[in-house]
């Protein structure tokens, strides 16, 4: 087919104003999970000086996305929404989303903020299926990749929307972080969110077409600034 009569056909997938509203709420930074006081390592490679300026956030941020805590998340999260029918298969994934933490802190981070959006959501948008899957899973550790993938599909909060918006989520954390640690302007903020859009296109993409059997990750930069936060001198985030 000659460039000239090649045809492109976008894909728009509509969300019904309940929904969208939905949606909107649960990856607002205001949604009351905590997410504020994590900034996945970022914290330590700010007081080493890897992290900068806009550039080398953009950079930090993208790596969370691409290839570190924030890909494992993303394909966790589509799978625990396709599962969301099938008790067995949905807890399948919610514990391997408990265990795909790469430290203690990180761990926190994806417990507490799970937990939190449990609670709050079963009070002020309640579902039969998150009510039940609170009955049958007790106490344990509960990701929040896991949950929001659960609550998005019993909630029918169509997964490609919901998968960029999770991203987006984690992005905007981290960027909001990076602005109060570097410190950077509130327009630097911006341009490094606009920035990372089309990264997060990518990822969402590649995520869709990832099964749970490939799943990993290559990132011992961002794993070690893990680490070496449980000991900085002095700390802002808990992660």
């Amino acid at each position: 087919m000659s460039t000239k009569n090649r045809i492109t056909v976008t894909i728009t997938i509509m969300l019904t104003e309940s929904a969208l509203q939905r949606l909107i709420a649960w990856t607002s930074p205001s949604y009351p999970v905590g997410a504020f006081t994590y900034s996945h390592g970022l914290e330590t490679a700010v007081s080493d000086g890897r992290v900068h300026d806009l550039d080398s956030l953009v950079s930090y941020v993208d790596a969370v996305l691409a290839h570190g805590g924030g890909w494992i998340d993303a394909v966790l999260f589509i799978h625990a929404w396709r599962t969301a029918s099938d008790n067995e298969d949905f807890d399948g994934i919610a514990q391997l989303a408990t265990a795909f933490r790469s430290s203690s802190e990180t761990a926190l981070e994806s417990y507490q903020q799970g937990r939190s959006f449990l609670s709050v959501t079963r009070r002020a948008w309640p579902h039969p299926v998150l009510d039940a899957f609170a009955g049958r899973w007790g106490n344990r550790p509960i990701a929040h990749c896991a949950i929001l993938g659960l609550a998005c599909a019993v909630h029918d909060i169509a997964l490609n929307p919901a998968t960029h918006a999770y991203l987006h989520a984690t992005a905007a954390n981290l960027v909001s972080a990076g602005v109060r640690l570097v410190p950077l302007g509130q327009t630097d903020g911006q341009i490094a969110t606009a920035r990372l859009a089309s990264h997060i296109e990518t990822v969402a993409a590649r995520a869709m077409l990832t099964p749970v059997e490939d799943l990993g990750s290559a990132s011992p930069l961002l794993e070690l600034a893990s680490f070496h936060h449980e000991t900085l001198y002095t700390r802002l985030f808990r992660s």
